[in-house]
């Protein structure tokens, strides 16, 4: 009898171990896949917090479009995600306009100090323009962005627009997992800088997982810049609190400075991939390396390859290579530089690079090619016009550079870190200039009409992700959710737009999702391969069916985000 138990409770053990594994396997798609695609046929938003995205979907049913949807998300991730956004950093945009069947791209990327020089930092023997505190700090261009998005496409009140982000500043809103971990780890950084604690550590203590965040300071703010206009921030009373603030601290950001800052409007530039048009934003950002990437993949079979094969893998990562070389030498503001876009995202380049490829060694370094001379929040929205809005905004390292200004609720930027202090390079410190930038919006469409609007955030690893993005979804036929959820390659060590060149052929990160017999071959091809948490960024996506005209959602499980739609 007692044997008859023991057998009995074993092949209980092992019903249930089937029925487990049966749950678990998702009945469609990639088991990788978090979730379904969100669907709807109005409008729909997909951001980085659920409570952004709520509040984008409560302005599209009051009639706003995606436009008013995408500024009003923004202020709203400002204050709900303060660790990657807010009105202290830059921002940049594409726009499909159903009215204009067109895209058009906003640069809302802020300039350097006039009165600071390169010569400040040779006299002081910098190396490297410091990470944090108020020298890498220059002019916050997202408020103008907001201003002029509205201005050429808005149909509701700013102060509509801002109003739900005034609300949850003043009575408070329930940190997230993700952004508690954020901000736990970055106030023993922080807490050194005057009024960071006074906003963000409010009992002494960091704020946590479900704790009650207050922004009065914020709510004062966006009261100001929603009666008062964009003048209101770059003028006046806060523009000289700013200023004041930063020139105490022994930075040099002036009045002047915020009151000469103006955005500008840009043409997208686009890569033809099987069929599909790439678009992205010229620099100073770093999107065209999704498009060379992409060129040069586009010369190989990737379908073939399969995904998550260490041929693809090694072709991937030697494909990113070529293109940060480039993007070291080349990228930069155009305003002080004449760039070769054309020739960088030309079919005919990609063609000379890729006969580079080892498609057994990795190469320690490439040279750039030679050339004729002449952490961040992502959000996309959809309205029911045809609209498509994908924006991008970011303090860089973060939550940016230490520096809050006293009573105004947000920390400045730190993006002139990343200027180079190498006389003669394209991306060499200058008065008035846009430093190189990492956040890019992307978007795809198909025969002239809108397709995907999409992002990835997280510094290096946003060009590398746009190409995986489009890959996974034309090569190898992934939904938009999967596309997103499926584990990423992130290749480090490639030469920078601040300096240096990369001489040992750089590490391979890899999500844990890869088999370990793909790792041993990347590794036999002189791959350096690591296992890395954290650093694969964070996506959302939506897709619009022409054909049963309904959108598709896609918001990621790396972040706390929502895709949701009526």
């Amino acid at each position: 009898m007692k044997y008859l138990q023991i057998i009995s409770i074993a092949l209980l053990f092992l019903m249930l171990s089937f029925m487990n594994a049966d749950g678990q396997d998702r009945i469609t798609g990639h088991n990788f896949a978090t979730r379904s695609e969100v669907m709807a046929q109005n409008g729909m938003v997909a951001t980085s917090h659920p409570l952004a995205t709520q509040i984008g979907v409560d302005i599209l049913k009051q009639g706003g479009n995606a436009i008013d949807v995408a500024i009003a998300a923004n202020a709203s991730l400002g204050l709900m995600e303060p660790t990657g956004s807010g009105i202290g950093g830059d921002l940049f945009a594409i726009v499909w306009s159903a009215r204009d069947e067109k895209l058009y791209g906003l640069n809302a990327s802020g300039r350097s100090p006039e009165k600071l020089s390169l010569q400040y930092f040779k006299e002081n023997e910098m190396k490297k323009i410091p990470a944090y505190g108020p020298l890498p700090v220059t002019v916050p261009g997202c408020v103008d962005g907001w201003f002029e998005l509205h201005k050429k496409f808005g149909s509701k009140s700013m102060t509509d627009i801002l109003a739900p982000a005034i609300d949850y500043a003043r009575n408070g809103f329930p940190v997230t997992e993700v952004i508690g971990h954020y901000l736990h780890r970055s106030a023993y950084h922080f807490k050194q800088y005057p009024n960071f604690e006074e906003i963000y550590m409010p009992d002494g203590e960091p704020l946590r997982k479900g704790d009650v965040f207050k922004n009065p300071y914020l709510a004062d703010t966006y009261e100001k810049i929603a009666k008062g206009g964009r003048d209101a921030f770059y003028k006046g009373e806060m523009a000289k609190t700013i200023a004041g603030f930063i020139q105490s601290q022994g930075g040099f950001l002036s009045e002047e400075d915020l009151a000469n800052h103006k955005s500008q409007w840009v043409e997208p530039v686009s890569a033809h991939y099987r069929g599909y048009d790439v678009w992205e934003l010229p620099p100073n950002g770093q999107g065209i390396a999704a498009l060379q990437i992409l060129n040069i993949m586009e010369g190989y079979n990737v379908a073939e390859m399969g995904f998550g094969s260490a041929k693809y893998i090694h072709h991937f990562v030697e494909a990113k290579k070529l293109a940060f070389e480039d993007r070291a030498k080349y990228y930069a503001d155009p305003e002080f530089n004449d760039i070769p876009v054309e020739e960088l995202i030309s079919k005919e380049y990609a063609e000379k690079r890729r006969e580079l490829i080892n498609p057994d060694r990795a190469a320690r370094n490439y040279d750039a090619g030679k050339l004729e001379q002449g952490e961040t929040i992502y959000l996309t929205v959809a309205d029911k016009h045809g609209n498509m809005v994908s924006l991008i905004q970011s303090n860089y390292r973060g939550m940016g550079s230490g520096m809050v200004p006293p009573k105004l609720g947000f920390m400045l930027q730190d993006r002139g870190e990343l200027f180079s202090l190498e006389e003669g390079h394209y991306n060499v410190y200058e008065p008035g200039k846009r430093p190189f930038h990492t956040i890019i919006p992307a978007f795809i469409t198909k025969d002239g009409k809108p397709y995907i609007s999409f992002g990835v955030m997280g510094g290096s690893m946003q060009p590398q992700g746009h190409a995986q993005v489009v890959m996974n979804l034309i090569d190898f036929g992934m939904n938009l959710q999967e596309a997103g959820d499926a584990p990423r390659i992130r290749h480090g060590g490639s030469s920078q737009p601040t300096g240096g060149q990369m001489t040992d052929g750089g590490e391979v990160n890899l999500e844990s999702g890869f088999d370990y017999e793909t790792i041993r071959t990347l590794m036999r091809k002189g791959h350096a391969v690591k296992y890395n948490i954290g650093g694969y960024g964070g996506y959302q996506a939506i897709m619009w069916d022409a054909e049963h005209k309904v959108y598709y959602g896609a918001s990621e499980s790396r972040k706390d985000g929502q895709a949701a739609g009526y």
